[in-house]
């Protein structure tokens, strides 16, 4: 059976759906000993030997999903060249080809994602599929009803219109202000930039729910496997109806 590559690539736990073409593109992906480089490229899921970087991938692999709360100060990649601490800093035993999904950014917290199954992590984190993302946020200031009703239509941040957000003030002082906010883009700093844009700094930004499943009581830098039930609720949520074999 013919198979986009990049979604075999996922799959089988290797990446993201987008990360497996930025793979692809960089020459880091071989099918039957040949560099594939275009993207769309489609491989027989049987027979065709795939490997990344000279290592060859497996048909196969136990599938794990894990939350982890993270705390400000982590960056969310595996690897730095910086030396700054990752999130693999808190999961030192992390099983191979198990990666973080979406963004936190690095002075950020809250509920974050780590899988192989790389087709629920590129539908959890793609717009079409609305996963709604829940934080907490603390801004500078005390942020005015109108300012609420801007940013839960729509705002524009670096020439592009937010998606509506859901936004509820929950405590409201002359020096800061806490909200909830919920959303489901996930583009890059879209929140602290969607305050900036109304003159707010953001003082603090937690993630406390990720596709209705709930940050609860995991403790800064602590980590939980996912409950089967709330790995299936994740796959209804979006479309894959039933959990892999």
């Amino acid at each position: 059976m013919l198979i986009r590559l990049n979604k075999l690539l996922a799959q089988r736990g290797v990446a993201s759906r987008r990360e497996a073409d930025r793979l692809i593109e960089a020459g880091s992906v071989a099918v039957n000993g040949r560099v594939v480089q275009e993207l769309g490229t489609k491989v027989d899921e049987v027979r065709d030997r795939i490997a990344v970087e000279g290592r060859k991938i497996k048909p196969g692999r136990d599938l794990v999903y894990m939350a982890l709360h993270k705390p400000p100060g982590y960056l969310v990649t595996l690897r730095d060249p910086l030396g700054r601490p990752t999130v693999k800093t808190l999961v030192p035993k992390l099983p191979e080809g198990v990666f973080p999904v979406g963004r936190l950014d690095r002075d950020s917290e809250g509920l974050l994602f780590l899988t192989n199954d790389g087709e629920l992590a590129f539908r959890l984190t793609h717009p079409r599929y609305e996963v709604p993302k829940v934080y907490l946020v603390r801004v500078a200031g005390s942020v005015p009803a109108e300012a609420i009703v801007r940013l839960e239509a729509g705002i524009v941040i670096e020439g592009r219109k937010t998606a509506p957000a859901k936004v509820k003030a929950l405590e409201k002082r002359e020096a800061f202000t806490v909200l909830q906010v919920e959303i489901h883009e996930g583009r890059k700093r879209e929140i602290r930039m969607m305050f900036a844009a109304i003159g707010h700094e953001v003082l603090r930004l937690e993630r406390t729910s990720f596709g209705g499943i709930r940050l609860e009581r995991l403790e800064p830098g602590r980590w939980r496997f996912l409950k089967d039930a709330e790995v299936r609720r994740l796959r209804r949520l979006v479309g894959l109806e039933t959990a892999p074999e």
